[in-house]
């Protein structure tokens, strides 16, 4: 039997040694150019003292010359040392008694050969199981010291070692985190870079760990990047805790040692008391983590070890002397264990897969190995059977099956599997010269729903119209969910096309039905696209392409109906793709594309507040294009950087040139869609465009719609930080269409509101809900010191109402069309010295 490793095989060789009149500094430089964990102070070869990165916090780092002191003054004095040739685990106990991160070890004759550290016999005690069962919630510390990054160095340090810490996070002043450990400070020490602020000196970006992820794939992170800590995640993604090695060695290090001391204790005490093969066997046996089973040549069972005990929940006496029947789950028929001994008595094993049966009742999958143990003389006398409970190992295999081809929510196939079944269907289809439909289903005002009642709601809407839809297909078709509200269903073997057209109407119609959920009934509809093979196409990608085509045709001609697939239904994608390659074009060549321009007025329509850029695109032979359909578009193409870059550098140019013009440039402000907003470097390239054209702060402002915001209030609040830091105005631009939460509001650093043109338009309808809305939102917004402009004014009423109620700014024809650059500068800007829009 192989002798216990000592912590000869696992030291670190070659000692990093220092004279005791090495400076402090020295010393550390070369720590951290060798990123070790300590130095050895020796003289003559000899050692006197050491000094650890733990040793660092003890350094003033606010007296200039505590990093000059000799080393000998601040190092710890003797050396704890061990022998070469002793055992890993006496030297964890000792790390554990002695309360030590490192020894010296040394040989027969005192000679010193390397340093031993926590770390290193940490790593090689085999707690590769503990770290696989434990979340990292278990092992983590609770409390991390989080420190402000306007702290001092020396502050920090001193905290640092007050609070028995090896690692801070710090709050740096962009509000990202990063983080300082006594590695950093041994590189502080060495580079002195003097007691300057915390949050210029924090390692960032700083690493993170969920609380619910296994300890063994935080390891491998922390060994992947070559760090000794993790930020742990609590389920709102902030910080809850600090992770490292000794934090995971902590709580297995104890327990681990005295399982490992026990066990090695019983085997000593085991080839003590005999050495005879049988009884070390059973010791061993008894030890292991499968179930063994031995019997007799009549298949009589006498011996059991523990594990099988743990699983089948038998006890020794209880299976003594029986047959393994006692398991039997009588899933089996006679003819599978007819077949498992013939094999056995043939090839002297079997293994296989076994269903059995627990003492509780409860079925389980085990993997079983069957041995025949013979005689000298070939005969068998025993059989060893080995097994494991391998039933959650299928189940998990069965979950990740489900994953990859069915949807979480409805249970239904997903589009890998509905792709996989077409396929099958054509080749099925060709052969026997038959047709097959594929159906493109989208619910009609799904969104609305969803976001007006929330996503619970919305999906077990989706839940409810999948049972509907099943329900009306025949027993051999395939209903799938592609994502979100839309559907696709297989319709294989059709005979004639009046076939699917029925079918079409049956879904129509189950959508159709009143809907009840938690007490509120509410009716939807659906669009229906048609794709017939061989008629429209011969392909699984083209059918459901098609079908796509189609169902957009219906949503175009109503909803709530269904429409075929015909040839003609590509010109409209043909259109797609030219309007594609002239917006190509157009970001090169300007062909089409303007910046409009129009004004806000203050409410009292002299004096000219900003203006909103409004894109327009009139192509010479596609026509004009709307704004909206000029982003989707470029969303499509992937063109959405092109036309964020080509409107901020349109916006920038025209400002600069109002400037040296002399026309006294007003603010500009910018419509962002949610694309471009979470664009993480949207605030850098803005304030790069405003460095480049010389631009005065302010002048860039930015419009948002209150759906975007609301989606991720916290990530939102970080980019408005941002871009509020470049000096313009941020505006919620469709404020009162959304379903705003206050609470989400007030943390969001937004300057102002935009009440949506809807509710502007309403007024002169003498409806009163609309002034109400507009009262609320302006009580909300003076409470809340926004400025609140109004959207869509186009009559004197409605600006006089509006100003009963305190709307400060007015936007709309009747104070000002959009006009492009030059005509803007002309009318307005030149006017601002006291001539009106009226006027000009």
């Amino acid at each position: 039997m192989s002798q216990e490793l000592t912590i000869e095989r696992i030291m670190q060789s070659g000692l990093l040694t220092c004279e005791p009149e090495t400076p402090l500094w020295m010393a550390a430089e070369r720590m951290a150019a060798r990123q070790c964990s300590s130095i050895i102070v020796a003289k003559s070869g000899q050692p006197l003292g050491i000094w650890t990165e733990h040793d660092a916090l003890a350094v003033n780092f606010a007296d200039p010359d505590a990093v000059r002191l000799p080393i000998s003054e601040v190092m710890n004095q003797p050396v704890a040392s061990l022998h070469c040739s002793t055992p890993v685990s006496e030297a964890a106990l000792r790390f554990n008694a002695e309360r030590r991160r490192h020894f010296l070890v040394v040989d027969d004759a005192g000679v010193p050969l390397g340093i031993l550290s926590q770390t290193d016999v940490a790593l090689n005690q085999g707690l590769e199981p503990y770290l696989r069962l434990r979340e990292v919630q278990a092992a983590m510390r609770q409390r991390a010291l989080v420190l402000e990054g306007e702290l001092r160095l020396a502050q920090a340090a001193r905290s640092m070692r007050l609070s028995e810490c090896d690692a801070v996070v710090i709050k740096c002043e962009d509000g990202e985190l990063g983080i300082l450990t006594e590695r950093d400070l041994v590189r502080f020490v060495a580079r002195h870079p003097g007691n300057t602020p915390i949050g210029s000196l924090a390692s960032r970006p700083l690493l993170t760990v969920h609380q619910n992820d296994t300890l063994v794939a935080a390891r491998d992170l922390l060994m992947d990047h070559r760090v000794r800590h993790l930020a742990v995640l609590d389920e709102d993604d902030e910080v809850a805790g600090l992770l490292g090695f000794r934090d995971m060695l902590a709580g297995a290090e104890h327990l681990y040692m005295q399982d490992l001391r026990n066990a090695l204790e019983q085997r000593d005490r085991a080839l003590a008391q005999s050495r005879e093969n049988r009884q070390l066997a059973e010791r061993v046996i008894d030890s292991s983590l499968e179930g063994i089973i031995i019997t007799d040549a009549g298949n009589r069972i006498e011996f059991v070890n523990r594990a099988f005990t743990h699983m089948t929940g038998y006890t020794a006496e209880e299976v003594i002397g029986k047959t393994p029947a006692i398991l039997s789950s009588g899933r089996h028929d006679a003819a599978f264990y007819h077949q498992m001994w013939d094999t056995l008595q043939r090839s002297g094993y079997w293994r296989g897969e076994i269903w059995n049966r627990r003492k509780s009742g409860e079925l389980y999958l085990e993997l079983l190995t069957i041995t025949a143990i013979t005689d000298d003389s070939g005969v068998a006398t025993h059989y060893a059977a080995l097994f494991s409970d391998i039933t959650h190992l299928r189940d998990n295999e069965e979950r990740i099956r489900r994953l990859a081809y069915y949807d979480a929510l409805t249970g239904l196939p997903n589009r890998r599997l509905l792709e996989d079944r077409l396929e099958l269907a054509i080749r099925h289809a060709h052969r026997n010269q038959s047709r097959l439909a594929v159906i493109f289903v989208d619910l009609d005002h799904f969104k609305e729903v969803n976001d007006a009642l929330g996503h619970a709601f919305g999906d077990e809407l989706l839940v409810m119209m999948a049972e509907r839809l099943q329900l009306r297909l025949r027993e051999d078709d395939t209903l799938a969910r592609l994502g979100g509200d839309e559907f696709l269903v297989l319709l294989p073997d059709l005979e004639e096309v009046d076939e699917v057209t029925r079918v079409a109407r049956r879904l129509v119609e189950a959508v159709r039905e009143p809907c009840v959920i938690e007490g509120q009934e509410f009716r939807l509809g659906c669009s229906l696209g048609i794709s017939l093979y061989p008629d429209d196409a011969s392909t699984a990608e083209s059918l459901v392409h098609n079908a796509d085509v189609a169902m957009y045709r219906a949503k175009q001609e109503g909803r709530n109906g269904y429409r075929l697939y015909r040839n003609e239904m590509n010109l409209q994608d043909d259109r797609q793709r030219a309007l594609e390659t002239a917006l190509r074009e157009a970001f090169v060549t300007g062909e089409g594309l303007q910046l409009h321009y129009q004004p806000v007025f203050e409410r009292d329509g002299v004096r000219l507040h900003g203006a909103e850029a409004l894109l327009r695109w009139h192509h010479p032979l596609l026509g004009s294009v709307p704004p909206v359909s000029v982003v989707t578009l470029a969303e499509r193409a992937g063109l959405l950087p092109q036309l964020d870059e080509y409107i901020l550098e349109q916006i920038c140019t025209q400002l600069a040139a109002w400037s040296t013009l002399g026309a006294g440039p007003v603010p500009i402000s910018i419509n962002l869609s949610a694309r471009q907003f979470w664009q993480h470097d949207l605030p850098v390239r803005v304030a790069t465009k405003l460095n480049e054209h010389k631009l005065q702060p302010g002048l860039l402002g930015f419009e948002i719609a209150e759906r975007t915001l609301l989606d991720k209030p916290h990530q939102a609040a970080v980019v408005l930080k941002r871009l509020r830091r470049l000096g313009g105005e941020v505006a919620i631009n469709d404020f009162g269409t959304g379903y705003a939460s206050f609470g989400y509001l007030q943390e969001l650093p937004i300057s102002m509101l935009k009440i949506d043109r809807r509710f502007v338009q309403r007024l002169d309808s003498g409806q009163r809900g609309s002034a109400a809305i507009i009262a609320a939102v302006a009580g909300l917004a003076r409470e809340m010191e926004l400025r609140l402009a109004a959207v869509g004014v186009e009559t004197e009423s409605q600006r006089d109402t509006l100003a009963r109620h305190g709307v400060e700014l007015i936007q709309g024809y009747l104070t000002g069309q959009p006009l492009p650059a030059d005509l803007f500068a002309k009318r307005y800007l030149a006017s601002r010295n006291g001539v009106t829009p009226q006027d000009a």
